[in-house]
């Protein structure tokens, strides 16, 4: 990984079970570059086995197409029902997985941190974080609120690991 002045691929991820969505953004210095970004929709229906793996099986293919050198991820918060808050938790643990197995450094951040990071306020609504992803990534068009969360959290990333500051906590 270059933090150190050198460019850095970062793959973003909101992850979920009905959209993960997905950013691939370049960061050198103070500069970044859209790359690409998109949304996994695993099929509604099936085995709660067969979604996760489609989230696996999506992940898998967007690192193997861009090689990005670290992911960023977003921590989830605790739902009123346990039970969306447990689905929630394994659609993201197929994600990181499917980054981790490919060797790839997964950084975790809390949603006030990633506000914090992209608008220096930690309770920002998801308007203020739009204009922020629309300001530093002009090429950037995200098709869905997940989509554009995914951005937000790559970006997220880039600022933050310029002071060393790697969220939660790092795999690998």
């Amino acid at each position: 990984m270059a933090y150190n002045g050198g460019m850095t691929r970062i793959l973003g991820i909101d992850p979920g079970l009905v959209h993960t969505g997905w950013a691939v953004i370049d960061s050198v210095g103070n500069n970044r570059k859209y790359i690409a970004s998109g949304v996994i929709l695993p099929p509604r229906t099936g085995t709660l086995a067969s979604r996760l793996a489609a989230v696996f099986r999506g992940v898998s293919d967007v690192c193997e197409q861009f090689s990005p050198d670290a992911c960023s991820i977003e921590v989830i918060f605790v739902n009123k029902n346990p039970k969306t808050t447990l689905i929630l938790g394994q659609a993201r643990a197929a994600a990181i997985v499917a980054v981790a197995s490919r060797d790839i450094a997964v950084f975790e951040y809390e949603p006030n941190k990633i506000k914090k990071a992209l608008t220096s306020a930690g309770h920002a609504d998801k308007d203020q974080i739009q204009k922020m992803v629309r300001i530093l990534l002009p090429a950037a068009d995200p098709k869905s609120p997940d989509e554009g969360d995914a951005i937000a959290i790559a970006l997220a990333h880039s600022n933050m690991a310029r002071f060393g500051d790697f969220g939660i906590g790092s795999y690998l």
